[in-house]
């Protein structure tokens, strides 16, 4: 199995907050990103950073995933190229 870019982290990582209605908590969001503990740490503080995420305080104990606006757009622009990509065979 080949090893994910960047990219295709990112994605996977919106991909699953927007597969849970758009929220999900931290532990369960990192056991299905397939990432360390560190790596997710580092995603995760860069999604925030650039605003496609956000954390909020959950109704029950502990934080929530959020994704944004931002971040659906990413997911839409994402899912456009790589069907361009893949049209033109490249």
């Amino acid at each position: 199995m080949a090893k994910r870019d960047k990219l295709e982290i990112i994605r996977d990582i919106l991909r699953i907050i927007k597969d849970n209605h758009g929220h999900i908590k931290m532990t369960p969001l990192l056991r299905k990103s397939n990432l360390s503990s560190r790596r997710f740490a580092d995603y995760k503080s860069e999604l925030l950073g650039r605003k496609l995420i956000k954390e909020v305080e959950a109704k029950k104990k502990g934080k929530e995933i959020l994704i944004t606006e931002k971040g659906m757009e990413f997911l839409d622009k994402y899912r456009a190229i790589v069907n361009f990509v893949s049209e033109f065979d490249l």
